[in-house]
């Protein structure tokens, strides 16, 4: 135990809360001192998921899916106010020795210090920097869709949306041998992240001669305008993998013109599970491990924005999940990082 606790004070902690539509805001908290079998968690670094921390802070998670979309240690309920997120870096406090010091990712709301069991807590590989290994729930996002997909060696590969996600899953599939992939975006500032991390871009406005030619399509802008244009990029039989989420309201989907005459698949995709085709044989847990080996590679931290202080959240976020913003990932940097 190295948490340093006044008699009767408690730990004292500040978590980011959505307190009301448009809203976040700091709160203080008094923690009690962790039982045995818990970990006492400081963090270090944090990243804001832009998709669906937007949707959290408008108020747009629809009733039917309060349950199923409550983050890990989330508190309180939707639609407000709620402390949420799922992407926290830090280094352990307190606990069993042989954890003390240890550089760890935890899927827990965006807060200076907490505590959680130890089974959720998962040790950084020694060669990987806090600051990249926010990215690890979205790595886990980008490799359950390529699992899912059908993509393969030397298929023609259009990721449309080159936000976080979408840049991670066109990274894994660019390492497939002869895959030929593009990075779709109608923001052209992206562009410059994109061939940073090795991936070839065009703009929304000028992908016309990839129309009709795609084996696979990875849909991850959050916008239907870029679900129409992935379906117009599928070729004969193709597949579009759905990783976009909504929330609440309607999607049109074109299903008329050559929908059906290409015979096309749309296929949803989502991270709660482990793809069927791995199921049997991967835990939450490995796949998390994947997602932070994933991330060794040091041309990921191109994908990372200019850091954030904790304490300026709040004036920073309606900025931060504009989705006409040219952020990427935004880096949550607390008042113990390395900045």
């Amino acid at each position: 135990m190295r948490l340093q606790v006044e008699d009767g004070a408690g730990i004292k902690s500040e978590a980011l809360w959505y307190s009301a539509p448009g809203v976040a805001e700091i709160r203080r908290e008094v923690l009690p001192e962790p039982k045995p079998e818990q970990l006492a968690i400081r963090a270090l670094y944090g990243a804001v998921s832009r998709g669906t921390e937007r949707l959290v802070f408008e108020g747009r998670i629809p009733e039917t899916e309060w349950q199923r979309m409550r983050a890990p240690f989330q508190t309180g309920d939707f639609p407000h106010p709620v402390k949420y997120g799922y992407a926290t870096v830090g280094v352990v406090e307190a606990g069993p020795d042989e954890w003390l010091d240890r550089a760890v990712f935890v899927l827990h709301p965006h807060q200076t210090l907490f505590c959680v069991p130890q089974d959720a807590v998962v040790s950084l590989p020694q060669a990987l920097s806090p600051a990249r290994a926010v990215l690890a729930a979205n790595m886990e996002t980008a490799l359950n869709a390529v699992w899912d997909s059908c993509a393969g060696p030397a298929d023609r590969i259009a990721v449309v949306g080159a936000g976080v996600v979408g840049m991670l899953t066109a990274a894994l599939v660019n390492g497939f041998p002869g895959a030929n992939v593009t990075v779709i975006d109608k923001i052209p500032g992206r562009a410059a992240k994109a061939e940073a991390v090795g991936l070839k871009f065009c703009t929304s406005q000028d992908c016309s001669h990839l129309a009709g030619s795609c084996d696979t399509v990875f849909h991850a802008s959050g916008n239907p305008a870029g679900l129409a244009l992935s379906m117009e990029l599928c070729g004969f039989e193709g597949t579009v993998m759905e990783m976009s989420w909504y929330g609440s309201g309607d999607v049109p989907v074109p299903l008329g013109g050559s929908f059906h005459a290409q015979r096309l698949t749309l296929q949803s995709t989502q991270v709660g599970h482990v793809a069927r085709n791995r199921r049997p044989r991967w835990s939450h847990s490995r796949r998390l491990e994947a997602a932070l080996g994933l991330l060794l590679d040091s041309r990921f931290d191109t994908l990372l924005d200019e850091p954030v202080a904790f304490h300026d959240l709040p004036s920073h976020l309606p900025a931060l999940l504009n989705q006409t913003g040219s952020a990427v990932c935004p880096l949550i940097a607390y008042p113990d990082a390395n900045v």
